[in-house]
C-alpha cells in the first residue's frame, strides 16, 4: 500500500507553504523507508520552487538535503536496516548500467539519474523531496551516516558537503597545498572546513572582513577583503586551487591570475548570467577553468565518513515548518550563518490538508 505522509507543499510559486498530505510510493523489494529527522534547505529549492529555473511541477514538496531513521525495509534490501542512521541527497536513482553509473558516477548518468524533488521517476510520477515525515528510496541512493554526527548538521552534507568535497577531492586538494574559498555561505563554510581537514592552507575571499572570526573558526588562514583596491596584490600565483562557490559575476580573469601555473579555479555556484574570458588567461601558465556538480553515491558515503572522523558538520540554524517562507527570504538576503535546517518533528503541530 502507498504510504501517506505530511509535508510542506506549493502549489504555486507565489503561494505560500501549506502542510499536506502526500503520497510515497508502496514499498518495493529494494526500497527503504525512512523516517525523516531533518531536512536541510539548500538555495536550489528556492530556486526550483519559485520557478527561477523555469516552470516547477506544481504542487511540489522540494528538499534533497534528508537525514533521518530507517522505518522498514524491503525484502531483497541488504544494505540499510530497521534502526540505521541514513541519509538522501541530490539523487533517487540512476541506470545503473551506463559507463557513468558504472565508474561511481551516477549523478552523470547518461540515461539521466533521477532527482529526488522535480524529477520523473521511472513509474512516470514527479519526485517528491525531503521537506517531509517519510520518504521511500531505492536503498542504492540511501546513505549512511555515520555515528559522531547529529543528524542535523549532517543533513546539508549530503548536497553541500558533497559539492565542495567532490572537486577537493578531484583536483588533489591536501597537505601542502594553497587553496582558496570564494564566499562564505552554504557552500563556502563546508570548503573550508574540508580543505582544511585535508591539510591544506586556507583563504578565504570575502568582499569584507565581516566574516574574518567564523572563517578563522571553521579553518581557514586569512581572510581578504575583496571590495578593497587592489586586493589581489600580493596574492597572485599563490594558489593551487581556488573554489568558487558564488553565484554572482566574477573577474575570471583578475582571479586566474591568482593561481599557480597548473592550478585549477573551480565553479561550484550558478551565475544568471555568461561570464567571459581571455584565453589567455589559461594558456599562461596552463590554468585549468572548471566546473563541479555534487558527486556520486560511493564519493558521497566517503564524504560522510571523512566528516565523522574530523568532527565536521554543517553550521546550521533550526527552524519549524511554519518558518521556512520566512528562512527562504533570508537566504535570499544571506542572513544565515550558515544553513537552514527544518526540525520536521514539528509537522506533529501541524494539521494537514488533502493533496490536490
Amino acid at each position: 500500500m502507498p504510504i501517506l505522509t505530511k509535508a510542506l507543499q506549493k502549489t504555486a510559486p507565489d503561494q505560500p507553504y501549506r502542510v499536506a498530505q502526500i503520497e510515497r510510493r508502496d514499498p518495493r523489494p529494494h526500497d527503504v523507508v525512512i523516517a525523516i529527522k531533518a531536512a536541510g534547505i539548500c538555495h536550489s529549492d528556492i530556486h526550483t520552487i519559485r520557478d527561477e529555473w523555469g516552470s516547477a511541477p506544481f504542487p511540489l514538496t522540494v528538499g534533497h538535503e534528508i537525514a533521518g531513521i530507517v522505518e522498514a525495509v524491503g525484502d531483497a534490501v541488504t544494505r540499510h536496516a530497521v534502526g540505521d542512521r541514513v541519509g538522501v541527497g541530490c539523487m533517487v536513482d540512476s541506470c545503473g548500467e551506463c559507463e557513468q553509473c558504472l565508474a561511481d558516477q551516477e549523478q552523470d548518468c547518461l540515461n539521466g539519474q533521477v532527482g529526488t524533488y522535480a524529477s520523473v521517476d521511472r513509474d512516470g510520477t514527479v519526485t517528491q523531496g525531503g521537506y517531509a515525515e517519510t520518504i521511500v528510496v531505492d536503498e542504492r541512493f540511501v546513505l549512511s551516516i555515520p555515528e559522531g554526527i547529529e543528524l542535523d548538521v549532517a543533513a546539508p552534507l549530503l548536497c553541500a558537503g558533497i559539492t565542495l568535497y567532490s572537486p577537493i577531492d578531484r583536483w588533489g586538494v591536501g597537505e601542502g597545498t594553497r587553496v582558496a574559498v570564494i564566499g562564505l555561505g552554504g557552500l563556502g563554510h563546508m570548503g573550508v572546513q574540508l580543505a582544511a581537514a585535508k591539510g591544506a592552507d586556507v583563504t578565504v575571499l570575502s568582499r569584507s572582513l565581516a566574516k574574518e572570526a567564523l572563517a578563522a573558526e571553521l579553518g581557514a588562514t586569512r581572510t581578504v577583503a575583496t571590495g578593497e583596491e587592489d586586493w589581489d596584490a600580493e596574492l597572485r600565483g599563490t594558489f593551487d586551487v581556488i573554489l568558487n562557490t558564488v553565484s554572482a559575476d566574477l573577474d575570471l580573469d583578475r582571479h586566474l591570475r591568482l593561481l599557480k601555473p597548473h592550478g585549477a579555479m573551480v565553479n561550484v555556484g550558478l551565475p544568471p548570467a555568461a561570464q567571459s574570458i581571455k584565453i589567455g588567461s589559461l594558456i599562461g601558465g596552463g590554468k585549468v577553468l572548471a566546473g563541479s556538480n555534487i558527486g556520486g553515491i560511493r564519493q558521497t558515503q566517503e564524504m560522510l565518513d571523512f566528516c565523522a572522523a574530523h568532527g565536521i558538520g554543517a553550521v546550521i540554524e533550526t527552524i519549524g515548518v511554519t518558518e521556512v517562507d520566512e528562512a527562504y527570504d533570508r537566504v535570499v538576503a544571506g542572513d544565515v550563518r550558515f544553513r537552514f535546517v527544518i526540525d520536521t518533528a514539528t509537522f506533529a503541530e501541524q494539521e494537514a490538508v488533502a493533496t490536490e
